[in-house]
C-alpha cells in the first residue's frame, strides 16, 4: 500500500456565494481569526503528513502564491523592529522547498477538471483532495483521520458527515454498504453516490465533504472529459465510474465543519477559532457578547 504523499487544493473558484468580498481577495485568503482560511487547511494537510500541495489555481490569484512566499521587505522590516513574535507568525506557514507547486486551471470546468489538472504531479500515488472552503475543525484532522481509514482498508476514502434535518436533497448523499471493523462503525463501504436525491430517496443521510483519499485511476475516467451538472466536469461521476473497479469507503468523520464559501459559515469560523485561542478567548468572547446585547 502507497503512502499518501501528495494533496490536490482547488482553489481556482471565482468565490460567487461570497461576492464582493471575492471580488480582489482570494475566497481562501479571506481570515478565518488569525490567519487566512487556506493557512488552517495547509496546516491540516502538514499534520496529516502531506508532503507535497498541488494547488489548482485561476486568473488573478497570484496573492495566493505570494502569501507563501518570503515578503522580504516586510519580514526586514519586522526584524530591524525587534518584532520577533510577529515576524514568526508571519514565517510560520512558509513551505519548505519544492513543498508547493501551482497548476494554472485555464478554464472554469469543475471540480472534477481541477482535479485531472493535477494528474502528472500526482502521478501513480493515491492522492488526497482537500476542498479549501470546507474548514474542517477536528483532532486529529479530518484528513488524519482519514488517512488512518485509508491505511486500515485502503482503496479510496470519501469523508462524509450528517446533513441537516431535512435537507439531504441538497447535497450529494452516499449509499452505505457493510461497517468496517474499529472506527467505531463510523466507517462503511460505499455502493454508490445520489447527487441532490428527491426528498424522501435519499440512501442515506450522510454527504460528501470536503475531504477524499483517492485512487490514481481516477485520472483515467477524469480523462474523457464527460460533462455532468451544470454542464461541468464532475469529480463525483469520475468516482461513480471507478466504483466497480476500486473499493469506496465512507468515513463520517469526528468534528465540526464550516462552510467559509458562505458569509454565515465563515462568520461560525471566526467566532469559533477565535473563542478557542487561549490568548485571545476571553476578549473575544466579551466582544461576542457586546454584540449580542446591542
Amino acid at each position: 500500500m502507497k503512502k499518501v504523499r501528495k494533496a490536490v487544493l482547488p482553489v481556482a473558484g471565482l468565490g460567487t456565494r461570497i461576492l464582493p468580498a471575492a471580488k480582489t481577495t482570494p475566497k481562501n485568503l479571506l481570515n478565518v481569526w488569525d490567519r487566512p482560511l487556506l493557512a488552517h487547511v495547509v496546516a491540516e494537510g502538514r499534520a496529516a503528513g502531506i508532503e507535497h500541495f498541488v494547488f489548482i489555481t485561476g486568473r488573478g490569484q497570484g496573492a495566493i502564491e505570494d502569501y507563501f512566499d518570503h515578503a522580504y521587505e516586510l519580514e526586514a522590516n519586522l526584524e530591524a523592529k525587534g518584532r520577533t513574535e510577529i515576524l514568526a507568525a508571519v514565517r510560520a506557514d512558509l513551505p519548505s522547498s519544492g513543498e508547493m507547486s501551482f497548476v494554472r486551471q485555464m478554464a472554469p470546468l469543475g471540480l472534477g477538471h481541477a482535479v485531472w489538472c493535477a494528474r502528472d504531479l500526482i502521478g501513480d500515488e493515491p492522492f488526497a483532495v482537500m476542498l479549501p472552503d470546507m474548514l474542517m475543525d477536528a483532532e486529529p484532522g479530518a484528513l488524519s483521520q482519514a488517512i488512518a481509514a485509508y491505511e486500515a482498508v485502503g482503496g479510496n476514502i470519501v469523508v462524509v458527515e450528517p446533513a441537516p434535518p431535512g435537507e439531504a436533497h441538497k447535497y450529494g448523499i452516499v449509499a452505505l454498504g457493510e461497517t468496517s471493523p474499529g472506527f467505531d462503525g463510523r466507517l462503511k463501504s460505499m455502493t454508490g453516490m445520489v447527487e441532490k436525491p428527491a426528498p424522501g430517496t435519499e440512501p442515506s443521510n450522510l454527504f460528501i465533504s470536503g475531504r477524499y483519499i483517492l485512487q490514481p485511476g481516477v485520472f483515467d475516467s477524469l480523462a474523457s472529459g464527460k460533462r455532468g451538472a451544470g454542464g461541468e466536469i464532475q469529480l463525483t461521476d469520475a468516482m461513480l465510474d471507478r466504483l466497480g473497479a476500486d473499493p469506496f469507503y465512507a468515513l463520517e468523520y469526528d468534528g465540526v465543519t464550516y462552510d467559509c464559501g458562505d458569509p454565515l459559515g465563515l462568520l461560525r469560523a471566526n467566532v469559533a477559532y477565535a473563542l478557542r485561542d487561549p490568548a485571545a478567548a476571553d476578549r473575544a468572547r466579551a466582544a461576542v457578547e457586546t454584540v449580542l446585547r446591542a
